[in-house]
């Protein structure tokens, strides 16, 4: 029987804290005109919204463990 790789998209995407959870980044964090630093080209509202960590839901932590090789 083969070994269960981990997935090494999922792994530069995911990070699992000290008590187990995982944790991502939000979406479109890095889209367009939100990725500019200035203002005119791109709201900061937009960047803060988006800004930080985020838990997985629960309906996805099986398919992300199953990746993770976990």
């Amino acid at each position: 029987m083969p070994k269960m790789k981990s997935h090494s998209g999922m792994k530069k995407r995911v990070k699992i804290t000290g008590s187990g959870k995982l944790v991502r980044l939000r979406a479109r964090r890095k889209a367009g005109a939100a990725f500019a630093s200035t203002p005119i080209r791109g709201s900061r509202k937009h960047r803060r919204r988006h800004a930080g960590a985020v838990e997985f839901a629960k309906s996805d932590m099986k398919q992300v463990k199953r990746l993770l090789g976990k």
